[in-house]
């Protein structure tokens, strides 16, 4: 059965990129995502099953078997093909600082059709697909750079940031490791190694666990601070904060509990993260994907 796992699988990452990369009218995403939807269940596989991966993706190995890749007629591209595989990259590199990131895979996806051996290009695709939060794409890209060439270190580092979008910090420590044993000198993998670890480090804490999101993350974002002073108004938190407050300058406040200890104040912190999931549901994870989106460094990175 692994066998037959690991080719859905594939077939399933082809339609995934049909659905992000092809031209397709809404009804025709549709139809695709509801056959994914029957593969993953009749397969028993999910998006998270990166060792189901196959070495290339199910359209380079169609393309390979045709092209007869390897015989010496096919095996090497012509200097043309290698020309227009690099404009390709090029124009996706310049849609990249655009923030035109659906353009930018397409032309990466373009040049890995021309030239399937490039790792940059593989690596490429993954910084945009991480930019689109295609963050699944990403580590699969990834994984094919790393394949093409294990030396790549971009590849390990480019991993790194998508897992830790994902919350998968213990993969992405080792990712960036393996980023710096191959870049030593370099600041960006170091900053977002330690970036990684504390964010693991939180995520295995009891207070975080407790609060279920970053506190110190979301008071110094906008949004949170638009959201909290709506939620300020309701006279409920208005007599919590009285009390703490009061609390704080002479003893506990009446009707407030006294806020004595640590639980008292998690249990406040609760009641308040509450009032604003009353206020807006959606907030406190839309503030997750802006916090990860802009938690680790590389946003400026120059694409090779």
């Amino acid at each position: 059965m692994a066998v037959e796992k690991r080719l859905a699988f594939s077939v399933v990452q082809f339609l995934r990129d049909q659905i992000h990369c092809a031209a397709l009218n809404s009804d025709e995403q549709e139809s695709l995502e509801v056959a994914i939807q029957c593969l993953e269940t009749t397969f028993k596989i999910s998006p998270g099953d990166c060792h189901l991966a196959a070495p290339q993706p199910l359209k380079e190995i169609f393309l390979n078997s045709l092209l007869k890749v390897g015989s010496p007629e096919n095996d090497n591209l012509t200097l043309a093909e290698l020309e227009r595989a690099e404009q390709l990259k090029n124009e996706g590199n310049n849609h990249m600082k655009e923030e035109n990131y659906r353009c930018a895979v397409e032309c990466y996806t373009k040049a890995i059709e021309l030239d399937l051996r490039n790792a940059v290009y593989y690596c490429n695709r993954a910084a945009a697909h991480s930019k689109l939060g295609n963050y699944m794409e990403a580590t699969c890209d990834c994984e094919r750079a790393i394949g093409i060439d294990p030396t790549y270190s971009k590849a390990y580092g480019r991993m790194g940031l998508a897992l830790t979008a994902m919350s998968k910090y213990p993969e992405a420590i080792s990712y960036f490791k393996k980023a710096l044993v191959l870049d030593p000198e370099n600041d960006t993998y170091k900053s977002n190694l330690k970036i990684a670890e504390q964010k693991h480090k939180e995520a295995t804490s009891p207070i975080a666990a407790g609060l279920g999101f970053d506190m110190a993350s979301l008071i110094n974002n906008p949004a949170f601070i638009s959201m909290a002073a709506s939620v300020m108004q309701n006279q409920q938190v208005q007599q919590l904060m009285s009390g703490m407050m009061s609390n704080a300058v002479g003893g506990p406040a009446a009707g407030v509990g006294g806020l004595s200890d640590i639980s008292s104040l998690i249990e406040a912190g609760q009641q308040f993260a509450q009032q604003i999931q009353q206020q807006n549901p959606e907030l406190i994870e839309q503030l997750r994907n802006h916090i990860r989106s802009r938690s680790f460094s590389g946003s400026a990175e120059e694409h090779s």
